[in-house]
């Protein structure tokens, strides 16, 4: 079927089922390979893609199929909705290793065992309250951005550690991703990837972990600065688990504070995911860490978890999404309940010296 035939099939299937035109283009974009040239270079311009003219037009292939695939799933009944974001012009192989290349399902192997504590502080907690959101607590800093980094078990980290410390101290701090990267390296791997488990026992060990101001993200492996290493702004006790494959234990703890998860992320529509509640394809081979902030229910019932990323605000829900709980298989959507943990903070004070939270880094 050629591409012309294809666009008239679209506008009839858009005809027979009355929904709207995409959001970020229109249907005149697809009228022909011209239109959808203009397309790409407004898109470039809006993302400030430069290209080679070789690679140009390699990159315009690309992003041809990938307008489809957003054309396509956006003209279906899906609670959810896709974009054309920066992501528009890479294949899906490129997204994964990229973005999705934290490898978790290749460390836990070698991890074997979890390595936190066998207990579950909110085992008998109830009532578990319907909704939660702790963005609207202030326990969550803004959404940052990894890069062409596979650093996500950083980042699913230090938002753990930056929610946990505000419920602890009502201060809430932006930590240094890059500390991790850097100096977390006898288990875990930068850029390679790593679990936010080792993490959290790293922070425990040196007493602590510094601010993003005084050791800022660079998305790259770098050398661990030692000084800057041995300058802590928060602390925790440690770390526990989340019983495997339980989603309402991991509701329990959401209620708590925000949570460390890892996910398979590496699906097309993962990849353009722009608005709405996320229910689709995704299996259980873990690539990518998260964190759940909260979790809700839209007025039609369905459940679903607020998740923080880190790819930037531009992607999902201004740098969120929500994705579907409670469904039938036990290991979550997209294996969403498989490795989830959280820091354990038991004081209300940080190592010495630090009595105010850089709030200006927000």
């Amino acid at each position: 079927m050629g591409f012309k035939t294809l666009f008239v099939v679209a506008l009839a299937l858009m005809s027979i089922l009355g929904i709207a035109e995409s959001f970020d283009f229109h249907e005149r974009d697809l009228a022909s390979e011209d239109s959808l040239w203009d397309l790409y270079e407004r898109w470039r311009s809006h993302h400030t893609v430069s290209r080679s003219l070789e690679d140009k037009q390699k990159r315009f292939n690309v992003f041809k199929q990938n307008v489809m695939h957003v054309y396509w799933v956006n003209l279906q009944d899906k609670p959810y909705k896709l974009k054309l974001n920066k992501f528009a012009d890479m294949t899906n192989h490129e997204f994964r290793s990229l973005y999705a290349g934290s490898k978790v399902g290749h460390h836990r192997m070698f991890r074997g065992v979890r390595c936190g504590s066998e207990s579950f502080m909110y085992e008998e907690f109830t009532p578990v309250p319907p909704s939660v959101d702790w963005r609207e607590k202030g326990a969550v800093t803004n959404v940052k951005d990894q890069g062409q980094c596979g650093s996500c078990w950083a980042f699913s980290t230090v938002a753990a550690v930056e929610g946990i410390n505000y419920l602890k101290t009502n201060k809430l701090f932006s930590l240094s991703e890059q500390e991790l990267v850097d100096c977390d390296t006898t288990q875990n791997q930068g850029c390679n990837g790593g679990l936010m488990d080792y993490a959290f026992e790293f922070i425990k060990q040196k007493g602590g972990i510094t601010s993003e101001s005084n050791y800022p993200y660079l998305a790259t492996d770098g050398t661990c600065n030692v000084a800057k290493e041995n300058s802590p702004v928060v602390s925790i006790d440690g770390h526990e688990n989340v019983p495997v494959n339980d989603e309402d234990a991991l509701q329990k703890a959401v209620a708590n504070q925000p949570v460390s998860v890892a996910i398979e992320a590496s699906g097309s529509d993962f990849q353009f995911y722009s608005e709405g509640v996320f229910a689709g394809n995704c299996g259980t081979d873990l690539d990518h860490g998260v964190t759940i902030v909260g979790y809700g229910s839209t007025l039609q019932g369905t459940k679903y978890w607020i998740v923080k990323n880190s790819w930037g605000p531009e992607w999902g829900e201004k740098g969120y999404i929500r994705m579907e709980r409670g469904i039938a298989a036990k290991e979550g959507l997209c294996g969403i309940a498989m490795e989830a943990s959280y820091p354990i903070k038991n004081s209300s004070t940080n190592p010495v010296g630090v009595s105010s939270p850089v709030k200006d880094e927000l």
